[in-house]
């Protein structure tokens, strides 16, 4: 069974080449996936119906699957284990997009969609444009382009915590505790919404344990897939 690799919000993949090399020496058999819009060249307006649509096809090969998610590559994959529960085997979701923000991170996503609607006005300045982005803290957003900027608004309105009781799969659940970007508590919400979940928390890691903590990510995900 095939394990298919989504990646975050990202426009390079070099970061991940030790966490595969671990994999392969595991006898893992992987397709790390290129997304749309960020790492195949394209420049897409998509909306989250859109992504699962393109895994759908990247998938059609293959009666049931093996997800690995990192960041917005665990929101598609959240997306499309709750479309079609039947083809997913397993779901392995790191540091996880999905889950809306709460207090500050609230108050920075909704200054981020009022920049988002209103752009011209906000951000005229250049100056003004960088203190707001380095205030709400989305670099991602002030370096993608205008079709991809309107892509991560329509991703980031989704609240996937509606749809996390319909995840049937064993789900394993790997977040750094230091996390700022998708908190630890969102990883929370999503182990309690998802039945068959495991969760593992890094307690020296960020964002992406796949870089900081390649070794214990791969055993991680060679246990999961034992299991299957």
């Amino acid at each position: 069974m095939k394990l298919f690799i989504l990646h975050g919000w990202t426009y390079q993949t070099d970061t991940w080449r030790p966490l595969l090399e671990l994999l392969s020496s595991r006898g893992i058999d992987y397709e790390f996936l290129l997304t749309p819009g960020l790492t195949d060249g394209t420049n897409p307006v998509w909306t989250l119906d859109d992504y699962v649509k393109w895994l759908e096809e990247k998938t059609a090969g293959h009666d049931k699957v093996i997800l690995y998610g990192h960041s917005n590559g665990g929101r598609i994959s959240l997306a499309f284990a709750a479309k079609h529960p039947e083809k997913v085997a397993c779901l392995i979701l790191e540091d996880s997009a999905g889950i809306p923000a709460r207090g500050l991170r609230k108050f920075k996503k909704d200054v981020f969609k009022k920049i988002s609607q209103f752009g011209r006005v906000f951000t005229r300045s250049e100056t003004i444009r960088k203190v707001l982005y380095k205030i709400i803290g989305v670099h991602d957003y002030e370096t993608a382009t205008p079709e991809m900027r309107k892509t991560m608004t329509n991703l980031v309105s989704v609240d996937l915590s509606l749809i996390l009781d319909r995840i049937q799969c064993p789900t394993r659940i790997i977040w750094g505790a230091e996390d700022t970007t998708t908190p630890l508590w969102s990883g929370e919400v999503m182990h309690k919404g998802i039945k068959n979940s495991r969760m593992t928390i890094i307690h020296d890691a960020r964002h992406s344990p796949h870089i900081t903590h390649a070794k214990e990510v791969a055993e991680l995900v060679a246990q999961e897939l034992a299991l299957l």
